[in-house]
């Protein structure tokens, strides 16, 4: 198991999903958490779980001002940042181009890459004294394919990934490593939320959108937002500390492309017997 004892971590979008699961891992393996979100009952909750190791503090990522006092809270209640989970995030609704109004186009860049930006400034800006450091961005399946998101979601998922490399390539000198993680379909509230389910009905799609997802990745299963959990649990950790710039999908496979339907070979087959008997 990857070792964060003595780390310092910033998880944004703490209070469920992808980040919750990965606030919770950080903390079972030894780091201290500042859990930032927006949704205070469910993020209090979370750090409530957590400990004397964790705090929730009520973060907008769209505003500097909260970004940068999610970084402070870190240093000023523990000492240090080791770790920042740019992760907080919304798929946003489903439209043609046309009919996608800028409000819709602006305010996803600004949750999604925005977010991501603000939090690689402010963290790296304590990292650079500390002369260490590990920024993870999440960004989309829909960042690398297309017909996965909204066009304000992947256009924005993209921007995350281009954002890690070129920061990646400025803080490598202060020993700060900026990495991706890419989901695939995982099963999450934010998943009900694109699809336009209302907040009661969310619990009860992650189940649906769990046997949905296994259909149709090459891992014939859905995500889970663990397994996004370990693999960010293993950048911010010491045993990645010559991996940066890179973007590591975590998939099941998804991004290679559609897998062959389960008669495919069968079909094949009989069609080459038939080609050799003529």
């Amino acid at each position: 198991m990857t070792n964060l004892d003595g780390k310092v971590a910033v998880v944004t979008g703490a209070a469920s999903g992808i980040g919750a699961a990965t606030a919770r891992t950080f903390a079972a393996r030894g780091a201290r958490v500042i859990v930032a979100d927006i949704d205070d009952a469910r993020g209090e909750a979370v750090a409530a779980d957590l400990g004397d190791h964790s705090a929730y503090l009520h973060t907008d990522v769209r505003k500097e001002s909260d970004v940068a006092d999610a970084v402070a809270s870190a240093v000023d209640r523990f000492g240090r940042l080791d770790c920042m989970v740019n992760n907080a995030g919304r798929v946003g609704t489903w439209t043609f181009l046309e009919d996608t109004s800028l409000e819709e186009w602006e305010d996803g860049f600004a949750v999604l890459a925005r977010s991501a930006f603000l939090g690689t400034k402010h963290a790296a800006r304590v990292m650079r004294d500390q002369g260490s450091g590990s920024i993870v961005n999440v960004s989309s399946v829909a960042g690398v394919r297309t017909g996965f998101g909204p066009h304000p979601y992947s256009a924005a998922k993209a921007a995350v990934l281009q954002l890690t490399r070129t920061a990646a390539v400025e803080l490598a000198e202060f020993h700060i490593r900026v990495n991706a993680l890419i989901p695939g379909g995982v099963a999450t509230r934010i998943v009900g939320h694109g699809a336009g389910l209302e907040d009661e009905a969310l619990d009860r799609s992650v189940d649906a959108v769990r046997r949905s997802l296994g259909k149709f990745q090459p891992i014939p299963r859905a995500g889970e937002p663990e397994d996004l959990a370990h693999a960010a649990a293993y950048l911010a950790s010491d045993d990645s500390t010559f991996v940066t710039g890179q973007t590591l999908g975590v998939d099941g496979g998804l991004a290679l492309g559609k897998k062959w339907p389960s008669n495919y070979r069968d079909e094949a087959r009989a069609a080459s017997s038939r080609t050799a008997a003529h």
